[in-house]
């Protein structure tokens, strides 16, 4: 039976607030602080340099003002770009953040993180691993603290450096299938990480009953996902977390 290390909270917000600012920027992660959500869903990968940086993509042009692979860029050209002014100019000349300039940020509020490790193609897990991990277990403590991915090389390196105690594990699902807890149990995992369009009543009760965490993303409607509470989903990973607070289970 696993063993959770930490108490997920109801609402996530996904690469922090970004139904309202920047996906994975510290103006997101502040704006989530402000509107009440005291969890954010980032993630992280490695610049060229070994950097780690909070960035989704392999490549820089969706979210910023320039083109090109993230695995081209080192730090002082990251530091060039413009990762705000995408979404409104409010948010002109917002930073590409650093793992290190995040996680300061996240303790200053007192928040907790859920952090995906991003393995894009061609990128190494064990490199990302060893350049997130230590950092991130000096940073934050174990309660408000759950790192996650789809990449399972990634998740064992993860445990490999840091045990289940001090380490929380949720796996990431797109259908949640036959070897589901195969994955989990490999890595110790204590969360079920799935996405919410492709859950069925049958899978998560099986989740919960044999004692995981289940979480869904990335969840807009809280009309539409309503009915899942109450398949016991404990968290949801949403653009808009505070839409949800109409639609809460009670207990």
């Amino acid at each position: 039976m696993p063993h959770s290390v930490n108490t997920l909270p109801r609402l996530i917000a996904h690469r922090g607030l970004s139904a309202h600012a920047p996906e994975n920027t510290l103006a997101a992660v502040r704006a989530a602080h402000e509107a009440g959500i005291n969890w954010v869903e980032l993630d992280v990968q490695l610049l060229g340099d070994g950097t780690p940086v909070i960035w989704h993509d392999a490549t820089v042009q969706r979210c910023s003002d320039q083109r090109g692979r993230l695995a081209d860029l080192d730090l002082p050209g990251a530091r060039k770009l413009d990762a705000g002014r995408w979404f409104s100019d409010t948010f002109r000349g917002e930073p590409m953040p650093t793992l290190r300039d995040m996680l300061a940020l996240i303790e200053e509020l007192n928040m907790g993180l859920n952090l995906e490790l991003k393995v894009n193609p061609g990128r190494s897990s064990a490199a990302l691993v060893d350049g997130v991990v230590p950092t991130l277990l000096d940073a934050l403590p174990t309660e408000r603290l759950l790192l996650s991915s789809f990449n399972d090389a990634a998740l064992a390196r993860a445990r490999a450096v840091a045990p289940a105690e001090r380490l929380a594990i949720g796996v990431l699902f797109e259908g949640i299938d036959r070897d589901w807890q195969v994955r989990c149990e490999t890595v110790n995992a204590s969360s079920v990480i799935a996405d919410w369009t492709r859950l069925n009543q049958r899978s998560a009760q099986q989740v919960c009953e044999r004692g995981y965490q289940l979480v869904c993303y990335t969840a807009n409607d809280p009309a539409a996902f309503a009915h899942q509470w109450e398949w016991g989903v404990e968290s949801v990973i949403s653009d808009d977390p505070a839409s949800f607070i109409g639609y809460l289970p009670s207990a």
